[in-house]
């Protein structure tokens, strides 16, 4: 992917633009890898609310938290379901309840996941005393989860502008080599004409960097 991009700017736009279009392959390879582990992450989140409850009611019923895992495991879609199949796992293969909710915490770093973990430790050392605290957590939960989806509809518009900006700018290299073939060329001949080029791309790309921080928005 990096190599097709360096020749595709090689050829279409100038030789110039050949490590830079590989730089901006290479970065887009890994955002698009942190996006997917993000969405996976907030997918997660979103099942938080419906696996307390789960628990809950599995922990009401007398079932230990291995088993109520387990069978929240084979009842939730993934990747919840993938995820507590993983921490059962782990505690069949004789690790304790704590470490296998830390691997789990590490895997998919939330806030609603730390205290949900923070709860299922506490129901493993005191039993069914914790039920009511499931349940309070799920209707925090269901709460927070609404919060989050009004907040992401709402920065929308925001986070297509982010985005908006450096195509803009790309784009607008490809419209000026098609009006005037051969001027990326004679622009990045000289070492002022690059100096400009580089100037120009550091601007789109602080532009999206502060539109993205601006809009971001921890609840």
């Amino acid at each position: 992917m990096v190599g097709g991009a360096w020749i595709v700017a090689d050829v279409i736009l100038a030789p110039f633009f050949g490590p830079i279009a590989a730089i901006l392959a290479f970065w887009s390879a890994y955002s698009f890898l942190e996006w997917r582990r993000r969405v996976r992450t907030e997918r997660f989140i979103a099942q938080l609310p419906e696996l307390a409850r789960v628990l809950a009611n599995a922990t009401q019923a007398g079932l230990a938290l291995r088993t109520a895992v387990g069978m929240a495991a084979d009842e939730l879609e993934a990747p919840a379901g993938e995820e507590l199949k993983k921490v059962a796992d782990a505690m069949a293969m004789g690790h304790s309840v704590e470490d296998s909710l830390a691997e789990l915490q590490e895997r998919l770093p939330s806030r609603e996941l730390i205290v949900l973990v923070s709860t299922l430790v506490l129901s493993s050392r005191a039993g069914g005393s914790v039920v009511e605290s499931l349940r309070n957590l799920t209707v925090t939960l269901e709460e927070r989860k609404e919060t989050r989806r009004e907040i992401r509809t709402q920065m929308s518009q925001v986070t297509v502008t982010a985005y908006a900006v450096p195509v803009i700018g790309i784009g607008s290299l490809f419209l000026l080599n098609q009006i005037m073939p051969g001027s990326l060329s004679a622009m990045t001949g000289s070492n002022v004409g690059r100096i400009c080029v580089l100037v120009s791309l550091s601007l789109y790309g602080v532009g999206f960097w502060m539109i993205r921080r601006m809009s971001r928005i921890d609840v």
